[in-house]
C-alpha cells in the first residue's frame, strides 16, 4: 500500500524541490508514460492531465511529515513548494526501488517551465493519435496557452529524449 507514497518520495528525492503543484502533477504524469510504476489515475483537466489521487497522496505526505509544503504569494496567486524532509529520507530507505533511470527524467523535467510540461504531458495524453491529430488536438484544447509550432516540435523531441534516457525494465 505504501509503496505508491513511496515511489513518490523517490521522485521528491532525485528533484530535491518541487515548486507547484502544476509541475508536480505534470512530473508524476509524464513519468507514468514513460512506463515507470505511478499508480495515479489521471483524466484529463483544465491544465492537461491532472490526478486527485496524487493530490491526495502529496497531502497525506505532507501530513506524515515526509513531505514540507511551503505557501508563498507570487504576482497576486499561491505558489506551493515541495521538499523531501529528513522523515522522508528514511521512510525511503525501507523500501528497494528500482528506479535509477528516473533520475535523470526527473532532474531534467524539474528544470522545464510548467508551460513546457503542461504542453508535454498533453501530447502525451493523446499519444493514441498520429502526430498531426495530436498537434491539431494540442492547437484546440489548449488555444489560450498559444503554443507555436516550434514549441510543439520541441515537446516532441524532449518526449523522444526522455524516452532514449529512460529505459525501464
Amino acid at each position: 500500500m505504501l509503496e505508491h507514497h513511496a515511489r513518490l518520495i523517490a521522485l521528491f528525492n532525485y528533484a530535491r524541490e518541487v515548486v507547484g503543484r502544476k509541475k508536480l502533477q505534470k512530473m508524476v504524469y509524464i513519468a507514468k508514460k514513460l512506463k515507470f510504476p505511478f499508480g495515479e489515475k489521471y483524466q484529463f483537466h483544465f491544465y492537461g492531465p491532472y490526478s486527485e489521487e496524487l493530490t491526495l497522496r502529496v497531502e497525506e505526505l505532507c501530513n506524515l511529515g515526509f513531505l514540507e509544503e511551503t505557501k508563498e504569494k507570487v504576482s497576486g496567486y499561491y505558489q506551493y513548494r515541495y521538499v523531501l524532509t529528513e522523515q522522508g529520507e528514511q521512510f525511503l530507505k525501507h523500501y528497494d526501488l528500482e528506479l535509477e533511470p528516473l533520475q535523470s527524467c526527473v532532474t531534467s523535467m524539474n528544470e522545464q517551465p510548467s508551460r513546457i510540461l503542461e504542453l508535454i504531458s498533453t501530447i502525451l495524453y493523446f499519444d493514441h493519435l498520429a502526430k498531426e491529430e495530436i498537434v491539431e488536438k494540442v492547437q484546440t484544447v489548449k488555444q489560450k496557452q498559444k503554443y507555436t509550432s516550434e514549441e510543439i516540435e520541441e515537446a516532441f523531441n524532449y518526449i523522444e529524449d526522455l524516452k532514449n534516457q529512460t529505459v525501464v525494465s
